[in-house]
């Protein structure tokens, strides 16, 4: 990876249940597309909108561990979205805490981005959460 290129991240998170079982996926990605890192894991007990947090956290954390600097966060999550954009307000004391810790990883990149994609856009990212739900292998 060229040090100054930005990496973009897929995230998604599902729950079977809302709450229900949980599970995140992430998939980090060059600008040509190729996969340079994938999470994959269940969660335990979460709603929805947990989920998707934490899936966020997850690949922001591995875009970090890669050594990026710039990134672009990509979720089908219009309220997560909206709310890591400033236009929401975060008022779930759940979500609160989940919404810090992605503002704290947002401050460590010198770029950042996030924006709404279609979910046909994020298969990849849906695709590893539900093989986590599913006892599936990534590899």
């Amino acid at each position: 990876m060229a040090p100054d290129a930005p990496l973009v991240v897929y995230t998604d998170g599902a729950s079977r249940g809302n709450p229900g079982r949980a599970a995140i996926g992430a998939s980090v990605q060059d600008l040509a597309g190729r996969e340079l890192h994938a999470v994959s894991r269940e969660i335990g007990v979460a709603t929805n909108n947990e989920a998707e947090y934490r899936a966020a956290i997850a690949g922001l954390e591995a875009a970090l561990a890669l050594g990026a600097d710039r990134v672009e966060l990509r979720m089908d999550s219009e309220l997560c979205v909206r709310q890591l954009s400033g236009r929401y307000r975060v008022r779930n004391p759940r979500l609160q805490e989940l919404h810090a810790r992605v503002e704290l990883l947002r401050r460590q990149f010198r770029a950042f981005g996030v924006h709404h994609v279609p979910r046909e856009q994020n298969r990849r990212a849906d695709w590893l959460a539900n093989a986590a739900l599913d006892g599936r292998s990534v590899t």
